[in-house]
């Protein structure tokens, strides 16, 4: 049965059924059930069909969201499904971890008083439905070209390159420095935001795509840039950032304070079935454990709510702004005080206290001061306000910072910005080096995966217009 449009009126917004505290802390899989059939397409029936759709306006890779929305209205998953992934590449893995509450339901206009429509909770339904249909092949380029293109990283945004590029008949050879492809999808977030076999089954779908990989491959190790640069006709740099970002105050080089990243690793790790010494040794497992984690953005939640399901005695989450300031997902802060994580609004570390290894992390309350050049109110400490908080493991989650890139690929001719990301040239992804593309967090800094997927697609498509003029330009030459 087709459902009416607009029913945001007489129906109320629904999340898929989430399954209890008690009963998610105990394993790492998904915490939100599918939507059946039926409660779909009630909720894509909620859309108002608008003339400005902001949802699909700021949505980092446009997605004709109501048009998807109004075909699962009316039964017509195939066609959603179709619409979705024209604009997306891994719309099943935005479904489950963009922040729609920051970015396309927190511009839906009906919002006011009505709630927004279920955008995230939908697509994941349409492109789960479209795997189990069999509607989801793997790629047949209508040419097959000779020319080759190289790319540095299996993250998002080096995969939406390579996928765009082989749908246009490139040879594409991926290369990752880790056993798996995925990058932080497969080992920086958990398991209960986004279980492995969805990246795993995605990876494998570009390999049937006629997508080389060559996993277990570092470059500046196993091949200098320049080197690569000999093999292909293009290359396209995806590393994303990894060096994690420090905090200057006494007690920093005790034991037991860790990476956020080397935390989630290990503990992604384990899940997949690898052996894991740091975490079988106590090292980067939380179990028994009072843990405090050091942040407030995604990171840091998928910090907490991992240390909970790792069965540790307490965690606590400290940062210095206030509930309405913080960078992460309020979603993910209710799922994570409703698993137990206690939330210390406006307080910052001051010192890790203890003798070999961290026993405690003295605190100071902070209010927030006068806004700064960006507008956001500055915290400010409390005299007098220093406490201690309990701690057997700090985890900090304060960002991410590049590496030393020219270092790093073996390649000191490479240009890159103040902030140490590769630069380029806005409006093609080059870099200065002819035929050297970059893309994703490399370029931009630390950032959400939706917006990797959007500069792997720009790059590719900026890739191709280069090779094009290129061969152009050669089959002139031959000509004369």
């Amino acid at each position: 049965m087709t459902e009416k449009m607009l029913k945001f009126v007489s129906l109320e917004k629904k999340m898929p059924p989430k399954r209890a505290a008690d009963n998610r802390r105990q394993d790492f899989n998904e915490i939100y059930d599918e939507f059946d059939q039926d409660r779909a397409k009630e909720q894509a029936s909620r859309c108002s069909q608008c003339g400005i759709p902001f949802c699909q306006v700021h949505c980092p890779v446009q997605n004709n969201i109501p048009d998807w929305l109004m075909m699962t209205a009316a039964g017509r998953l195939e066609e959603a499904y179709e619409v979705s992934q024209a604009t997306n590449n891994f719309p099943e893995i935005c479904g489950r971890i963009c922040p729609q509450d920051r970015l396309c339901e927190g511009s839906c206009v009906i919002e006011k008083g009505f709630n927004s429509v279920t955008i995230g909770a939908v697509e994941k339904y349409i492109t789960d439905t479209a795997w189990e249909n069999g509607w989801v092949k793997p790629t047949k380029p209508v040419v097959e070209r000779e020319q080759s293109v190289g790319v540095i990283g299996a993250g998002p945004g080096g995969l939406a390159a390579a996928d765009q590029l082989r749908k246009k008949g490139y040879q594409v050879h991926v290369y990752d420095r880790y056993d798996r492809a995925g990058g932080l999808m497969i080992y920086g977030i958990p398991g209960f935001k986004l279980e492995k076999e969805v990246v795993e089954r995605r990876s494998r779908l570009l390999q049937d795509s006629g997508i080389t990989f060559h996993l277990n491959f570092e470059v500046g190790r196993d091949a200098t840039l320049a080197e690569l640069r000999e093999r292909h006709d293009a290359i396209v740099i995806a590393t994303g950032v990894y060096k994690s970002r420090d905090i200057a105050v006494p007690g920093s080089g005790l034991g037991g304070i860790v990476p956020a990243l080397e935390y989630l690793t290990a503990s992604n790790r384990k899940g997949l079935g690898d052996d894991v010494p740091a975490f079988e040794d106590g090292t980067l497992n939380a179990t028994g454990k009072n843990v405090v984690v050091i942040g407030g953005g995604d990171t840091a939640m998928d910090c907490v709510r991992t240390a909970v399901r790792q069965g540790a005695k307490s965690v606590k989450c400290l940062y210095r702004r206030d509930r309405k300031n913080m960078p992460g997902s309020l979603r993910e802060v209710v799922n994570a005080e409703e698993e137990g994580v206690e939330f210390v609004w406006l307080s910052a570390p001051k010192a890790f206290l203890g003798d070999t290894s961290v026993t405690s992390v003295r605190a100071i309350d902070m209010h927030l001061g006068i806004p700064d050049s960006t507008g956001r109110q500055v915290p400010v400490e409390i005299d007098g306000s220093e406490h201690d908080i309990p701690c057997d493991l700090a985890i900090k989650a304060l960002g991410f910072d590049a590496e030393d890139i020219p270092t790093l690929f073996n390649e000191p001719k490479l240009d890159v910005s103040r902030w140490g990301t590769i630069s380029v040239n806005f409006k093609t992804a080059m870099t200065n080096l002819d035929g050297v593309f970059a893309v994703g967090d490399i370029v931009r800094g630390a950032s959400l995966v939706v917006w990797a997927i959007r500069d792997g697609r720009d790059a590719a498509a900026s890739v191709h217009q280069y090779l094009e003029k290129r061969a152009a330009s050669e089959k002139r030459a031959l000509a004369s």
